[in-house]
């Protein structure tokens, strides 16, 4: 078992896409997916002293899936048990935009990512598509949009230019 205090920020970002088994306050066991470390309580331990928090994530059957957040400060040990494959991975990626995506036909996510694409390079933003079916567009290297993309699909471990990135697809999407 691994220490949680004593790693740094990119150690938890490594456990993203594992599944793991998490001690906690001595008594309890948590285990599932790690969907993602949380970036804000994880900045905070060069301030605080406090552990990032985690995000576990676990299917069920039916489709349905538990997701559990573990607070940083209770987590004592963390144990990686298994590396994700690529079908895990994919469920652990879209696990917070399934519903809206499939409310979208996939001419009309086809359409909404041309139309964005187009939008950003006119506005000299540079952005690319990436991703196993090329459903993504990467902006600046730094930052991610999936679909339907919308504000709330924008991903980026840099909060300045998501939260920037974010109010200009906010107003492209008013404007259409």
């Amino acid at each position: 078992m691994t220490n949680w205090l004593d790693k740094t920020l990119l150690e938890w970002q490594s456990y993203v896409n594992k599944e793991v088994k998490i001690t906690a306050d001595e008594k309890y066991e948590y285990q599932g997916w790690v969907i993602t470390v949380d970036p804000v309580s994880a900045r905070a331990v060069a301030y605080l002293g406090d552990p990032a928090s985690v995000v576990l994530a676990n299917f069920e059957e039916a489709q349905k899936t538990l997701v559990r957040v573990v607070m940083g400060h209770a987590i004592q040990n963390v144990e990686a048990i298994n590396e994700a494959d690529d079908i895990i991975k994919k469920r652990l990626s879209h696990i917070f935009s399934l519903y809206e995506t499939s409310l979208h036909s996939s001419e009309d996510l086809e359409t909404r990512k041309q139309s964005l694409k187009s939008w950003l390079e006119q506005n000299n933003i540079p952005v690319t598509v990436q991703g196993d079916s090329l459903s993504t567009l990467r902006v600046a290297g730094v930052l991610s949009i999936d679909p339907p993309y919308g504000p709330d699909n924008c991903t980026s471990t840099n909060e300045i230019i998501l939260s920037r990135i974010q109010g200009l697809l906010q107003g492209y999407l008013t404007s259409q």
